[in-house]
Order: structure tokens, then C-alpha cells, then sequence
């Protein structure tokens, strides 16, 4: 009954366009729009810095190759560990100055 209610509310065209005139629905519009232009941004810095990636590249490099033996894959591995918390430190970093400013 309540469900069939609210459904023929919501479909009367007047009281949609009252309710979209309204200082909450505006604001809540607005809210929402900045929500989304700021994680398209967020996203978009990231996928940006993932590209500029050193890991990224060394996994590109390595993947092209086949490893000798064992010991020269584990080396591999090693140094790309190494690349990717150097890379995970160095960005620990520039959030907390960022969080700073």
C-alpha cells in the first residue's frame, strides 16, 4: 500500500518538478556532481602515475624476457620487489606532504 502510494507521487510530473526546485535536491545535486568530478580526477591522477610507473615498467621489461635459471628469476623478482616498495615509500611520502599542505 505504502510502496503503491510513493510510486504514484513520484510519477505525477508536478510533484517532481517541485521537488527538483527545491534547495535540498539542488544541493544534493550539486554535492554529487562535485563527488563525481573529484574521483574522476582522483582516477585519473592515478591511472597516471601507474603509467609513469617504474614497477610498471620493470614488470613490462621482465615479462619480455625468459629467465636462464632459477637464480636469475629470483633476482628478478627481487629487484622488482625492491622497485615497487621504493615506489610505495616514495608515494607514502608525497601523500602525508600533501595531507601537510
Amino acid at each position: 500500500m505504502l510502496g503503491r502510494l510513493l510510486f504514484t507521487i513520484i510519477n505525477k510530473l508536478q510533484v517532481v518538478e517541485k521537488l527538483a526546485e527545491s534547495r535540498p535536491m539542488r544541493r544534493a545535486a550539486q554535492i554529487t556532481a562535485y563527488a563525481i568530478t573529484k574521483a574522476q580526477m582522483a582516477g585519473r591522477d592515478a591511472s597516471e602515475r601507474a603509467m609513469r610507473s617504474q614497477t610498471l615498467r620493470q614488470v613490462r621489461e621482465e615479462a619480455g624476457r625468459v629467465p636462464r635459471d632459477l637464480g636469475e628469476a629470483g633476482s628478478r623478482l627481487k629487484r622488482l620487489r625492491e622497485t615497487f616498495v621504493n615506489e610505495v615509500k616514495e608515494g607514502w611520502k608525497d601523500g602525508s606532504r600533501q595531507i601537510k599542505k
